[in-house]
C-alpha cells in the first residue's frame, strides 16, 4: 500500500523483467523526469500510489511524444520548443557593475514565480488536445516560459519573443482552452493562464499598443 508506480515499476525491472526501460532519477517529484500515462492521464510516476488505482492499473509511455523504447519518449521537440522562446534575460545594454545589482522588489517577483516553478516534466503537452493533432504547436510549457521572462523586471526581450509564440498556426492561438495542461500540472504552474495571457498580450500589440512590464 505504500508503493507508488514508480516502486511497482522498478519491481518489475528488477525482479521480473531486466529489459523494461523507463526514466527516473529523483523519486521526489522534483526532477520530473518519471512522467507516464497512468490509467490514461499523464502523472508522475513517484507521486502516484499503487492503492490509488484499481487492479491492475496501467502505465503507458507519455502521449503526444514518439516512442523510444517500452516507457521512454523522444524529448527532442520539446526542448527545442522551449529553447525557441529565448528563456534567458534578454537586455538591450547593461549597466556599469559598478551601479550595483539588478534589484527587484518582492512584488517583482510575484509577477513571474509561479511560472518559473515548472519542472519540464512533459505532462502538460501530454494532456494537450492541441499537440495530440498539431505536433508544430510551441505548447503549453515554452509559453508559460516565454510569459516568465516577459513579465521579470530585468529582462527586454518580449518583442523578440512576441513573434515566435503569435506565429503562424504554432503559435498561442492554435491554443483551445481546454485547461488539460494546467489540470495535470504538479507544480501548479497554471500554463493556461499564461496562454491567455499571452493571447491577450498579443491582441493588445495588434492594436499598435505594448503593455506596460508588470501588467496584469
Amino acid at each position: 500500500p505504500d508503493w507508488v508506480v514508480l516502486d511497482a515499476l522498478n519491481y518489475i525491472k528488477d525482479e521480473i523483467d531486466p529489459t523494461l526501460s523507463h526514466r527516473w532519477s529523483c523519486r521526489m517529484g522534483v526532477c520530473g523526469s518519471c512522467g507516464m500515462m497512468v490509467n490514461g492521464t499523464p502523472m508522475l510516476t513517484c507521486n502516484a500510489f499503487v492503492r490509488d488505482y484499481p487492479d491492475p492499473g496501467r502505465v503507458s509511455p507519455l502521449a503526444n511524444f514518439p516512442i523510444v523504447r517500452d516507457l521512454v519518449v523522444e524529448l527532442d521537440s520539446f526542448m527545442d520548443k522551449l529553447s525557441s522562446v529565448k528563456p534567458w534575460i534578454i537586455r538591450k545594454a547593461e549597466k556599469d557593475p559598478s551601479l550595483g545589482e539588478y534589484l527587484q522588489s518582492p512584488e517583482d517577483l510575484d509577477l513571474f514565480k509561479q511560472y518559473s516553478m515548472c519542472i519540464n516534466c512533459t505532462l502538460c503537452y501530454a494532456a494537450c488536445p492541441v499537440l495530440a493533432h498539431d505536433p508544430e504547436f510551441v505548447g503549453p510549457a515554452a509559453i508559460a516560459l516565454a510569459h516568465r521572462y516577459n513579465q521579470d523586471s530585468r529582462d527586454a526581450g518580449e518583442a523578440e519573443r512576441f513573434d515566435i509564440v503569435n506565429s503562424g498556426e504554432g503559435g498561442v492561438w492554435a491554443c483551445s482552452y481546454a485547461n488539460e495542461c494546467s489540470e495535470v500540472c504538479p507544480k501548479h504552474v497554471d500554463p493556461a493562464q499564461a496562454v491567455q495571457r499571452m493571447k491577450l498580450t498579443s491582441a493588445v500589440q495588434w492594436l499598435g499598443v505594448w503593455p506596460k512590464k508588470g501588467s496584469k
